[in-house]
């Protein structure tokens, strides 16, 4: 019993500690396995890379700097981004397992892999480049065609729809530029076919200030219609800006829409100046005068007299002239106060506007003279001769006496020329020969020696004048 027993008890300590022993063996044989496993996946990393021929460098940073992209850029990088996404996926080695994902040392070192169909990220940059060149062509466009001011384009189209005559516009309009014909025909059939640049146009055109806009408009030519109209305005009548004005009412269609009455009375009183009214007629040039041509002028000329010598003298004796003819100009700038009749140019279509003590204004095609006393002299002004009016100012006055004529006022408002010179004048065609006088009315065309003016009364001020004389003739 004993011997069983204590077999029983043997039996039963030893259980226990052999199953213990049981489990460290296999835990034991397990991390062996393990730890096999890795150094097999170890061993064949180390012989994928020898055969790839990769050594393993030093860690370091593969980013570049980045900088600012436009939003096609942006659409490029996302693209090629996904792109070698995919290439990287397709790429992965044949002897890795396609359940199992990889690490991300894996990762890394199949990026640092240079044999990879892995495109680099700056591949795509010929592509952008292009495609920038190709969003710069318009801009090109743009600078080719600089001369041509979005003022000017709506001048050219207005001024085109006005006459349909690209010779008339050529010569009619003031552009901000000298252009010949050839140019202005082919802005217009650019702004006509040219998509390009009749939309870059159009918008430069959109974006012009309503009052440049505006002043451009008044700027318009005058269509045949339009002067048509005009020219039945009797020469002999006295339009007021009323009769314009009813012109306008009686007529919308025809005028364009931003003439005014008083544009149309200075258009009037230039097709008066002209003789471009349908009750005027050109009068023939007068037979006893002689008229001089380049055949004549040719005939004069003395050939030994134009060749260019130099002569120190002569040089000496124009700088001396000169300076004498700049110290006579500076006398004359003190004296501008003294003078009685000013003189200012005329650019383009301006208004004749008066002020308070202006009573008349002798308007020429360049200058127009402003009438600030009651009694002018006309002629041409010499050394010797100095008078109100030079008429040598507007055009050639070669034929003109030096005294020829005066414009006086009388006390009852009406204005008198009387003829002084050799050569007639002519007032709305009717000549007045030397020593006789005419009355001059508002409007009145004044031709002197093939030297047009009109003659425009300042009729408020001569009213108030009437009316100081009605006062005084009672008492």
């Amino acid at each position: 019993m004993t011997r069983g027993t204590g077999r029983t008890a043997q039996r039963g300590r030893s259980g226990p500690d052999s199953q213990g022993l049981l489990d460290s063996s296999l835990m034991a044989s397990g991390t062996a396995s393990r730890s096999e496993d890795e150094e097999s996946l170890a061993g064949q990393k180390r012989a994928s890379s020898q055969a790839l021929g990769t050594i393993p460098k030093r860690r370091s940073s593969s980013r570049f700097i980045k900088r600012k992209k436009f939003d096609d850029e942006l659409v490029e990088s996302s693209l090629a981004k996904s792109s070698t996404r995919a290439k990287g996926a397709s790429g992965v080695e044949p002897g890795r397992c396609s359940g199992s994902e990889p690490s991300s040392s894996e990762k890394k070192k199949v990026s640092k892999a240079p044999s990879t169909p892995v495109p680099p990220s700056p591949a795509p940059t010929p592509g952008l480049t292009k495609r920038v060149k190709k969003s710069k062509q318009p801009l090109q466009v743009t600078k080719d065609l600089g001369r041509w001011k979005p003022a000017d384009d709506l001048l050219l189209i207005n001024a085109v729809l006005q006459t349909n005559d690209l010779t008339s516009v050529h010569l009619g309009v003031k552009f901000s530029c000298r252009f010949t014909l050839r140019e202005v025909q082919e802005r217009w059939y650019a702004l006509l076919y040219d998509p390009v640049i009749s939309k870059l146009a159009c918008q430069a055109m959109r974006q012009l200030h309503p009052e440049a806009i505006a002043a451009i408009q008044s700027k318009a030519l005058f269509s045949k219609a339009e002067e048509q109209l005009l020219s039945k305005v009797g020469s002999t009548s006295q339009p007021t800006l009323e009769t314009f004005q009813d012109l306008l009412h009686r007529h919308p269609d025809a005028f364009y829409l931003a003439r005014t009455a008083k544009a149309l009375q200075a258009h009037w009183q230039l097709m008066k100046q002209y003789y471009l009214l349908e009750d005027q007629t050109v009068q023939p040039l007068p037979k006893g005068d002689q008229v001089l041509n380049f055949s004549d002028a040719e005939d004069l000329i003395d050939d030994s007299k134009l060749k260019d010598m130099r002569d120190e003298v002569l040089e000496h004796e124009l700088t001396v002239a000169d300076r004498r003819q700049k110290r006579e100009i500076r006398q004359l700038e003190q004296e501008l106060h003294k003078w009685q009749v000013l003189v200012d140019s005329i650019t383009g279509m301006s208004s004749p506007d008066f002020d308070n003590q202006t009573l008349a204004v002798l308007r020429g095609r360049m200058v127009r003279y402003l009438m600030r006393s009651r009694e002018i002299t006309l002629g041409r002004a010499t050394k010797d001769n100095q008078i109100d009016v030079d008429l040598s100012l507007e055009g050639p006055a070669w034929k003109i006496s030096r005294k020829q004529g005066v414009i006086k006022l009388k006390n009852n408002g009406d204005f008198f020329i009387a003829n002084e010179g050799r050569r007639p004048i002519y007032i709305d065609g009717r000549p007045v020969l030397c020593g006789s006088k005419w009355r001059l009315s508002n409007n009145s065309v004044v031709e002197i020696a093939s030297l047009r003016f009109v003659f425009l009364i300042n009729q408020d001020l001569i009213a108030l004048i009437r009316a100081e004389a009605a006062k005084i003739t009672p008492q």
